[in-house]
This record gives structure tokens, C-alpha cells and sequence, in this order.
């Protein structure tokens, strides 16, 4: 991806009004496992991709704890990631620490997007190559932000970073309306379901996903695997029901339509032609 003498150093801008280096760390975030961020009134869930790096090795953690109501999702590097969320949890502790309160979910994320800001203004230093997905309740209710390594950061319904996220955001925009209103399950249930989206073809297992939550009397924590097994087996086994009862009555139409013939009898069956077999 090499451009030009434009992309050598984070603080030279291109003729057109570019940062290379910001930008090449954003693409980083979309070769990352994908993360996956949905919120209701009451609760958030993040999921994310266990993705290994060969068969002989495990995973990589994607979601980590930063407080009671407080969680995140990275997609990118691992390493920036598990930075950034020590120094969130550090935030927060410290807040807790003063003030003897929670800290407010917006002011943590602004204070993320501070620092990573920094690193695109400072010659010596390089953009952290990882997004975030801050999933939160406080007092004014749940929050789920993104933040971007150009140091943005947006609030939304439900987001998807990572590879193959395009998939998971279509399925999240077509019932993003929905999850507003919907249940602590329902809520769990979407997540895993956007999850497969982006497995392209591949069979969804408990293995392939870690799933967390948070809500009202409800601190963040991940699901154990046989948990996220049955959610996946209600909606696995449903279409297959589906098929087989589809199957009988197909059957069942096809021996009453060959029954009919034979129950009206001769003289017209005279004048018909025979069929070619």
C-alpha cells in the first residue's frame, strides 16, 4: 500500500488533505476480527470472532473489562488494545477513586479519543492500529460508542468493526429499529446471529465467539460457552423443523392431487392423450 513520499511521517499532509499513516492504521482495524457492539434501554452486549492464528494456538482475548459498567471490543492489534483498556480501567479507577461515583461512560470515551488524537500530531509516535467498541450504563442509560484511531468517536444503536463486518452492519440495520425495546435474550440472540453473518459459510459454534453483557443490577460479564451453545442451537434447529414439516405437507398435497384422477373414473380419461414418460 505504498503511496508516495506523503505517507513517511503521521504529521505530513498529502496535496489532497491527507494522513496516510491515519488511514493505514484505520485499515488495520478492518483486517481485525470482527467486534460487534447492540444496546437496548437497560443493556449492551459485545460480542466478537475467536479468530487463532493457526490450529496449534489459541485465541486472542477481543473483549475485556474495564468496570462494573463498563466494557470494550477491539478489533486490530491485540497489543493496542489491551493498552488502551488498561488505561481505561486506570481512568475509571482513579474517577472512582476521587469522586466516589462511577465514571460517566461519554466522558471516559472523549478522554480515549483524546489520547488517541495525540498520536496523530505528534512526529515521534504512530497511531494506535485498533478500534474500540465501548459498551457502558450510567445514569443517563446505555451507551454504545465507537472509537476510531484518527480519533473520532460516535454513539450508536449497534455497530460492527472488523473483517467482514459489512455483513453484521445490514443484519444490525435491518433490526436496529427493534433493539431499543428489546429484551436482555433477544438482545444476546442478535449479537450471535450478526456474529454468523460474518463467518461467511462457516458453522457457527460456541468455540468460534465470546459473547458479553451488561445491564441495570446486571455487571459486565462474558457468557460461558454453554450459554452462547444454547442460544445458537434455538435458532439452528429452528429452520430444520421448518423443512421437515415443509417436506410432509408438500407430500401429503402430492398423493391428493394423483388420488384425484383415479376417483373420477373412466369415460373422461378415454379422450385424454397418454402422457410421454
Amino acid at each position: 500500500m505504498f503511496r508516495n513520499q506523503y505517507d513517511t511521517d503521521v504529521t505530513t499532509w498529502s496535496p489532497t488533505g491527507r494522513l496516510f499513516q491515519v488511514e493505514y492504521a484505520m485499515e488495520a482495524v478492518k483486517q481485525g476480527s470482527a467486534a460487534i457492539g447492540l444496546r437496548s434501554r437497560s443493556h449492551v452486549v459485545l460480542a466478537s470472532v475467536n479468530k487463532a492464528q493457526s490450529e496449534l494456538s489459541s485465541h486472542q482475548r477481543k473483549i475485556f473489562k474495564v468496570d462494573d459498567h463498563i466494557g470494550v471490543a477491539i478489533a486490530g492489534l491485540t497489543a493496542d488494545g489491551r493498552v488502551l483498556s488498561r488505561y481505561m480501567r486506570s481512568e475509571s479507577i482513579n474517577h472512582s477513586f476521587t469522586y466516589e461515583s462511577p465514571l460517566p461512560v461519554g466522558r471516559l470515551v472523549v478522554r480515549l479519543a483524546d489520547k488517541a488524537q495525540v498520536c496523530t500530531q505528534r512526529s515521534w509516535k504512530r497511531p494506535y492500529g485498533v478500534g474500540l467498541l465501548v459498551g457502558g450504563l450510567d445514569e443517563s442509560g446505555a451507551h454504545l460508542y465507537y472509537n476510531c484511531p484518527s480519533g473520532n468517536y460516535f454513539e450508536y444503536q449497534a455497530f460492527a468493526i472488523g473483517s467482514r463486518s459489512q455483513a453484521a452492519k445490514t443484519y444490525l440495520e435491518r433490526r436496529f429499529e427493534s433493539f431499543n425495546e428489546s429484551s436482555r435474550e433477544d438482545l444476546i440472540k442478535d449479537a450471535i446471529l450478526a456474529i454468523r453473518e460474518t463467518l461467511q459459510g462457516e458453522t457457527l459454534k460456541s468455540s468460534l465467539c465470546t459473547v458479553s453483557v451488561l445491564g441495570i443490577d446486571e455487571p459486565f460479564h462474558s457468557l460461558d460457552q454453554e450459554s452462547i451453545q444454547k442460544v445458537i442451537d434455538t435458532f439452528e434447529k429452528v429452520p430444520e423443523e421448518e423443512e421437515d414439516s415443509g417436506e410432509a405437507e408438500a407430500e401429503a398435497e402430492a398423493a391428493a392431487a394423483a388420488a384425484a384422477p383415479a376417483e373420477q373414473g373412466g369415460a373422461g380419461d378415454q379422450d385424454v392423450a397418454p402422457m410421454e414418460m
